[in-house]
């Protein structure tokens, strides 16, 4: 018989996709009710480039804006919040830091990272506004600032969108889990993607799928899907 707990969906039906309200957004999520900040939108952030920005290590504001991806991820953190109370948890590229809030407010002792210094002052500011701990830090993923075997779980939404990001995230799960530690990663379909999963097997992880939906913001919608990683 099919799996239907794969495709039993953990956001509301029928609601209308939230919505940002100037620099404001509210979004509730399992009875609780989440207020994200900021000081400007992606596309204004996006004008405001200059050259550094598209350098090798490319400065796209992406973490400007709240996707599809995390919002599933949030109501994951909260499908399994049995399993992130009281685990070291580390939020992996947090953004303006939704599932990192989440995961705070569902029990967990979370650190969150981003590579950039605008994403974390607003994780920072969003924490405050919320009301829950986080710690947080800019980190890049090639140089890890945390002792090996840190966390019980990490978790990272839509942080595989190009192949290139797989060599650095790689041996940074393996450097930062506990034994028996895991990863939820929460993906859009993108053709891009797909390799990731087999070659994190050949490398020796185990994968498995454990759920999708079809998740909408704003005017964007994507078909999500939560993979969970661990190490053989």
């Amino acid at each position: 018989m099919p799996d239907r707990s794969l495709h039993a969906p953990l956001l509301a039906l029928g609601a209308p996709p939230p919505q940002w309200q100037r620099d404001r957004l509210r979004l509730a999520l399992a009875g609780r009710e989440f207020i994200l900040r900021r000081d400007q939108d992606m596309e204004a952030l996006w004008e405001s480039l200059g050259a550094e920005g598209f350098g090798e290590d490319e400065r796209m504001p992406y973490w400007a804006e709240v996707w599809p991806a995390s919002l599933l991820l949030a109501a994951w953190l909260w499908k399994r919040r049995e399993e992130v109370a009281g685990k070291r948890c580390l939020d992996i590229g947090c953004g303006m830091g939704l599932s990192a809030l989440a995961g705070a407010a569902w029990g967990g002792r979370v650190t969150a990272v981003d590579y950039e210094e605008a994403a974390i002052a607003h994780a920072a500011r969003n924490a405050r506004e919320n009301a829950l701990r986080v710690d947080l830090a800019v980190m890049d993923w090639r140089r890890p600032c945390f002792a090996p075997g840190r966390f019980d779980l990490a978790w990272g939404s839509d942080i595989l969108y190009e192949t290139r990001f797989y060599d650095a995230l790689v041996p940074l799960f393996r450097r930062m889990l506990a034994p028996g530690g895991r990863i939820w990663l929460s993906q859009p379909w993108r053709q891009v993607s797909e390799p990731v999963w087999a070659a994190l097997a050949a490398d020796g992880f185990r994968v498995a799928r454990l759920h999708e939906e079809s998740v909408a913001f704003s005017t964007y919608r994507s078909t999500v899907t939560i993979y969970e990683i661990g190490l053989t």
